[in-house]
């Protein structure tokens, strides 16, 4: 009977875990999403939908910033899934290599920007904790993520509009 009690004991904990890390999410991440996301749209809305969408379209032209600034760009301003709707700037040969390179920064943005890929916060902040249980900084951790994934999403942009061409052939 103590091994039946001892095991329920825990199952219950384990959902008293997840309620406790749920609430932390609520009065911490969730306001601040939140308010990145408000601060976005009104970004947005003091350039104008229109002149976002031109400035898109030149860049575009250029290998480096068609897979390192568009890509941040779309994962700031629209989020993921959204974020994938940038593609109508690029030219059709590009649209797989430029959705590798933003489907690439996911993750690394959720450091600086936690409203880009909500989804992914989970291995973030779970790194970030590590880090702050032994004193070290976590703005730190973000940034580097960031600058590795911008690095990281130039080269599989790259390759891929390579591979792609090749196989379109």
């Amino acid at each position: 009977m103590e091994v039946i009690s001892n095991v329920a004991n825990a199952f219950i904990g384990l959902f008293n875990a997840g309620g406790e890390q749920f609430m932390s999410w609520v009065t911490g991440i969730i306001p601040l999403v939140v308010c990145l996301m408000t601060a976005v749209n009104a970004v947005i809305g003091f350039i104008g939908t229109d002149r976002v969408e031109r400035f898109c379209q030149k860049i575009t032209k250029y290998t480096i910033l068609r897979y390192t600034l568009l890509p941040i760009l779309a994962d700031i301003f629209l989020t993921n899934p959204a974020q994938y709707t940038f593609g109508r700037f690029v030219k059709e040969e590009h649209k797989a290599a430029f959705y590798d390179a933003s489907v690439s920064f996911c993750h690394p943005i959720t450091g600086l920007f936690p409203h880009a890929n909500a989804g992914e916060l989970f291995v973030y902040t779970g790194i970030a904790s590590g880090l702050q249980e032994l004193g070290l900084s976590v703005g730190g951790l973000a940034v580097r993520y960031f600058i590795v994934g911008v690095i990281v999403i130039l080269i599989r942009g790259i390759l891929c509009e390579k591979i792609f061409a090749a196989l379109s052939k």
